[in-house]
């Protein structure tokens, strides 16, 4: 079979889902390859991906109907065909039929499966001939019936229910399946707000301010040129929930601020052109290869303040103790509050894992806390929405600190919590769901 059977997006997306599948992140894979694209085919491949990557345990079921047969016998090749081809038929109106079928088909051959193109075109077939299937029929239990309408793993959704209500988790599992806002913030030390906004808006981009974080701007539209200003500095595409931690963190000129676990350097790049030449701002990392993101990111923004230093946040900190005035420990985490733009992330973590990353978590913080000059800050964040990352790593840390006290993160009165930390949640304001904790070293 020649490529031209099959269209360059619908190609693109299909190689994209096969490397995810084998543990690579599809927003790194989709920057990559629609480079490499016209407009027209970039804009159909990102939605192919990311749409088959929501929906995927939904669409799985769908076919397991079709197919009369489980979704593990099928082979990866022909289940990504199927995926593909479903999710056309179900999601996108505007794409025949007949194309979302035929291309399907095509790709089996692509992947030199052709003994498989008659299973692809009949479910497919079916598919067209019974559109109204709902895959959750079957079953009257809520969180079943949640997990299968939003293609989450059951125990995600059981976990939500749990921690956060029925409602509330029915609610944010909707919500991941959407496709989030376009948030920039402006690189002060490159370009001027006015000059950005008025080469937006003229390229025909709808520009707002976030209604959360100061310095954040809504984008839509204007992809291309997007792109284009990150690509010179003048811009950094950053949800606004992550903004919000820099703001949050509130470094002033003069001060010296610690940013742990700093890569890719979103918000210590925030930080520094937040706060001007005159605070010094270390940027720590585990990894030497990807703490090059971060110095990268300062030589485009023209940073001059950032210093680069691999350590492990693990271990014991090669600082005398309270030498810094401010500390940011942007912990790694779960991601769950993330899923709208990394939704893989869904079905590759377990139960198990949330116990372990908050054990690590709690370390990270106590090790951080020694960094903290008296009267100093300690702002502790994730982009994960589950208590035992968040709110119980914190009651740990202050069980075991006497010299620390939370204060109430400086935010709208109607994203804090009991305790005076900040949540945010996509189906209420539109940005990534985050947890931001602010502690004060008293002595």
């Amino acid at each position: 079979m020649k490529l031209k059977d099959v269209s360059p997006a619908r190609l693109a997306a299909f190689d994209i889902l096969r490397k995810v599948e084998d543990g690579a992140f599809s927003s790194v894979l989709l920057a990559t390859e629609e480079r490499e694209l016209k407009q027209v085919d970039r804009a159909l491949c990102h939605e192919l991906v990311m749409g088959v990557l929501r929906w995927q345990l939904h669409l799985d079921r769908i076919i397991e109907h079709y197919a009369n047969r489980s979704i593990d016998t099928i082979d990866l090749a022909v289940r990504l065909a199927l995926r593909l081809g479903l999710y056309q038929l179900r999601f996108l109106s505007r794409v025949p039929a007949a194309a979302a079928v035929n291309e399907s088909v095509n790709l089996v051959l692509y992947a030199r499966l052709r003994s498989a193109q008659g299973l692809v075109n009949a479910v497919l077939r079916r598919a067209t001939r019974e559109p109204d299937y709902d895959p959750a029929a079957d079953t009257t239990h809520p969180i079943e019936q949640i997990a299968i309408h939003t293609s989450h793993p059951a125990w995600l959704i059981e976990r939500w229910v749990n921690s956060f209500g029925l409602k509330e988790a029915r609610e944010f599992a909707g919500a991941n399946n959407e496709t989030p806002p376009t948030a920039i913030r402006i690189v002060q030390a490159r370009a001027s707000e006015s000059d950005v906004l008025s080469k937006l808006r003229a390229a025909g981009a709808v520009v707002a301010a976030s209604p959360l974080t100061e310095g954040a701007w809504r984008v839509t539209g204007g992809q291309s040129l997007l792109r284009d200003l990150q690509r010179i500095g003048e811009i950094y595409i950053q949800d606004e929930a992550s903004q919000l931690v820099a703001q949050v963190l509130g470094a002033k000129p003069g001060e010296r601020v610690l940013d742990l676990c700093a890569a890719p350097g979103s918000k210590t790049s925030q930080i520094a052109d937040r706060a001007g030449d005159r605070c010094r701002v270390v940027a720590a990392d585990v990894s030497e290869r990807r703490l090059r993101t971060v110095t990268n990111a300062a030589a485009l923004h023209q940073l001059k303040s950032i210093e680069p230093l691999i350590l492990d946040a693990g271990q014991q900190l090669p600082f005398r103790e309270g030498c810094f005035d401010r500390v940011l420990l942007d912990a790694p985490c779960s991601g769950t509050g993330t899923l709208r733009r990394n939704p893989e992330i869904r079905y590759r973590i377990s139960a198990e894992d949330i116990p372990t990353l908050s054990a690590r978590q709690k370390q990270f913080l106590l090790n951080a806390a020694n960094a903290v000059k008296p009267g100093g800050r300690l702002i502790y964040s994730t982009c994960s929405v589950e208590p035992e990352e968040n709110e119980e790593v914190v009651d740990t840390f202050l069980s075991a600190n006497e010299h620390f006290r939370q204060i109430s993160v400086p935010v709208d009165s109607l994203l804090l919590t009991p305790s005076g930390a900040a949540r945010t949640w996509p189906q209420r304001q539109g940005a990534d769901g985050f947890f931001i904790a602010a502690l004060e070293r008293q002595t």
